[in-house]
């Protein structure tokens, strides 16, 4: 009888303790999930700033205030991460009227609604969907609006993808600026600012080397410009004569000589662009997919741990775009001052850091050499 209750309580006793494992299993997962989550939430709280070891960048926004106020402006790419940033700071800047052109109505959309939300009436807003290739659509937006300031941010900038797709880098980033900045000049715009990148210094991409024909073209524009000569340069809204057209590339170089013009007498609408290195946080950067890796539980992959680039932050790029738009006279190319030099490996180490994770130890980083 005794070795039957003794069963009876070892059998009676033997689900207690696999309960206790299942809970105390289930407590642990829940923990992990829990440490798991903050880990998240670190995530996504991390400021860009702090990746960037130096102080941000000041800028005098007195002085843009005055040169943007009652202003016309027109944002091309105006949905993008650099764009929309631009939309932001010149919608608290009281313009005339803020006008939004973008290819992608998702992108376009979230940042009218932003901004209706936060300005609502106040600020006079025109959204409109259409390409920079497309020269009706381009030029209906400068005869309906009349823009006065122009801030050319639409292009292709994915490094790895322009290179097998180089056509439409170029019909893209170079056309689409040609189209654009001739319906500017055609259409009396004050003053047009070219989005360029510090990729376009001896170019060793497609994408590089589109910026910097794009650059070229503004420059051209602006002696065109300056010289007042708009009927020597080739239309590409539709298939034209070719034979004319070859006859006004003719007449290019003898028409036109660089020639100094007092700038405060300038009538005609001044070019100018801005390069500036890797945008933190912006849409292609390496931020987003370090984030992106390090929330999969790793590896955290870079090219080379000697790798070194500058970087900035998204409102320090557009703060310094709208400054260069208020000193430019005409032609010249902004380059921006943007401190030290980040080692890739060091920005990763220190986004791991920043999440609550140990680097090679919670979370592997490989290194899968440099793009050929």
């Amino acid at each position: 009888q005794a070795a039957t209750d003794c069963y009876a309580i070892l059998v009676s006793k033997t689900p207690k303790n696999n309960e206790m494992k299942r809970n105390q299993k289930e407590n642990n997962d829940t923990n992990k999930s829990i440490q798991n989550l903050r880990h998240l939430s670190n995530l996504n709280q991390i400021a860009i700033e702090d990746l960037l070891g130096r102080e941000t960048i000041k800028v005098n926004m007195d002085e843009i205030y005055k040169h943007i106020k009652g202003k016309r402006i027109l944002v091309t790419g105006g949905g993008g991460s650099i764009g929309s940033e631009l939309c932001r700071q010149i919608a608290e800047h009281d313009p005339s009227q803020l006008i939004i052109f973008d290819i992608y109505e998702n992108n376009a959309y979230d940042i009218q609604q932003e901004l209706i939300l936060k300005h609502g009436k106040k600020l006079n807003l025109a959204v409109i969907i259409g390409s920079v290739r497309d020269s009706r659509r381009v030029n209906m937006v400068f005869e309906t609006y009349k823009p006065q300031i122009v801030y050319h941010a639409a292009a292709h900038k994915h490094v790895p993808l322009m290179e097998t797709s180089p056509c439409e880098a170029i019909k893209n980033n170079v056309i689409g600026t040609y189209k654009t900045a001739y319906s500017a000049l055609k259409n009396g715009a004050e003053r047009f600012i070219l989005i360029s990148t510090d990729k376009a210094v001896n170019p060793t991409s497609i994408m590089g080397a589109s910026k910097r024909l794009c650059e070229m073209v503004i420059q051209t524009m602006d002696v065109v410009s300056r010289k007042n000569k708009i009927d020597i340069l080739p239309n590409l809204n539709n298939h034209a004569d070719l034979s004319n057209e070859r006859k006004k590339a003719s007449l290019f170089e003898e028409k036109l000589k660089i020639e100094c013009v007092e700038n405060k007498r300038r009538t005609g609408t001044q070019f100018a662009a801005v390069r500036f290195g890797n945008v933190l946080g912006s849409n292609g950067s390496v931020i987003p997919l370090f984030k992106k890796q390090i929330e999969k539980g790793g590896p955290v992959t870079v090219t080379d741990p000697e790798i070194t680039r500058y970087f900035m932050t998204i409102p320090e790029a557009v703060s310094l775009v709208l400054q260069a738009g208020m000193y430019a006279w005409g032609g010249e190319i902004f380059v921006f001052d943007m401190g030290e030099p980040v080692k890739i490996d060091t920005l990763a180490r220190n986004l791991i850091r920043l999440a609550g994770y140990k680097p090679d130890v919670n979370i592997k980083i490989e290194y899968i050499g440099l793009r050929p």
